[in-house]
């Protein structure tokens, strides 16, 4: 990898889909800077895929010699120096990630399904209280309150402290005013501590309870670390990712009303869209880092023991070789069956199925409710969320328009 031919992925984009077009074009894994660091990106779905389940490729990051010189306090090192499941591998990561297995479960999450459909329910009455011929913004006001208050409920946050965990999760999913930092970061860790030790003494039947239960009754299944960082871990990402997915779904819909008459009709359900939008505008850009353990070749390209590679997740789901022609296209009546955006193998989403059900009954529910939805701003200009991680945009104003009886 040369320095002078790097792509330089920009966190602020202002079109992330362009720029993964000449990231495919470039090759199936290209050399890149991303936030400082030097790596290989895999933009493509079959390479992307091979990336992800092979075994040579770990998460771990004593694999990576250059780990020292990453930038501090960037986004990629937040993700690869988390000490929870995420970047585990082998029986380790089996022992972190088994005792959540049950949280997630078809059956516990069926149970959850009424909730999810009155928390959903409570939001459409408080946007049909608001003038229908003034904008909303339904990232703030729908798509973000949903999952956050499901994914509080499912671990265990008391009511006390939802307010100023929210005021700080906001920043994280890059809602309101709030500027995510380094700085805020600590005050979350310090605050989900305080919360995960309050709920020590006054267990419920939550999944910090069930956690803490576990690690009494085993003898420590769990170190007292793996148990805050699978928390931490579980409240962030159990609820930013669905944001930005119900988020690009209300945009994908307003940006094609003919495939919103598919849903309307009842042609397609509702699911299909869910995952169409997982597809055509993957809720995560790029996803850092898988590390070369030996010397391995994929695609014909030669992976240098300790050289990391990103995943180049809304790259990949719109790959022609995989997609077709039309790969760019969203249609509700091509939808795949496979892709990629909650990743493959071992490392495969937990919560892929609760994200599926709440985009589910959000989207179904919005377009229902308020049936003559407009967007108040070209869909086109919406600010990105200027983050490497995550895709989406900072606000989805919208013009409700009178409520459907």
């Amino acid at each position: 990898m040369t320095d002078d031919s790097r792509f330089i992925l920009d966190p602020a984009t202002r079109d992330l889909h362009t720029d993964n077009d000449k990231l495919r074009a470039a090759g199936p894994l290209v050399p890149v800077t991303a936030e400082g660091v030097t790596a290989w990106a895999a933009t493509r779905y079959a390479t992307l895929l091979t990336v992800l389940t092979h075994p040579e490729l770990s998460r771990e990051l004593r694999h990576w010699p250059d780990r020292h010189t990453m930038p501090p306090g960037t986004a990629i090192d937040r993700i690869v120096t988390d000490t929870s499941m995420l970047n585990a591998e082998g029986e380790t990561h089996r022992r972190l990630r088994m005792p959540l297995s049950a949280a997630f479960s078809p059956r516990r999450l069926e149970r959850l399904r009424p909730r999810i459909e009155t928390l959903t329910d409570r939001l459409i009455d408080h946007l049909a209280e608001l003038p229908p011929d003034q904008p909303v913004d339904l990232r703030l006001e729908f798509a973000y309150p949903l999952p956050r208050e499901v994914i509080s409920e499912l671990i265990g946050i008391p009511t006390a402290h939802q307010d100023e965990l929210h005021r700080l999760t906001d920043a994280v999913a890059q809602v309101g005013g709030l500027e995510d930092s380094p700085e805020l970061r600590k005050q979350l860790r310090e605050l989900l501590d305080q919360v995960i030790e309050e709920r020590r003494s006054t267990p419920g039947e939550d999944l910090i309870s069930d956690l803490f239960e576990l690690h009494e009754k085993d003898g420590g299944r769990l170190s007292e670390d793996e148990l805050f960082a699978t928390i931490e871990l579980l409240f962030i990402a159990g609820h930013v990712t669905t944001v930005n997915l119900i988020t690009n779904g209300i945009r994908a819909l307003l940006r094609e009303p003919g495939q919103l008459d598919l849903l309307r009709s009842g042609t397609c359900p509702y699911s299909t869209a869910v995952e169409e939008t997982l597809r055509w505008d993957s809720p995560i850009a790029y996803f850092p880092m898988r590390y070369a353990v030996n010397d391995v070749e994929i695609d014909g390209i030669t992976l240098r023991t300790g050289e990391p590679v990103l995943a180049c997740f809304a790259s990949a789901g719109r790959d022609p070789d995989q997609y077709g022609e039309n790969a760019d296209r969203f249609d509700l009546t091509n939808a795949p069956a496979h892709h990629l955006a909650f990743g493959h193998g071992p490392h495969f989403c937990l919560g892929a199925p609760l994200a599926r059900l709440e985009g589910e009954i959000a989207l179904k529910a919005l377009f229902t409710a308020f049936p003559d939805m407009t967007p108040a701003a070209p869909l086109e200009e919406l600010p990105p969320l200027d983050t490497l991680l995550g895709n989406s945009t900072r606000t989805m104003p919208v013009l409700l328009g009178p409520r459907a009886h």
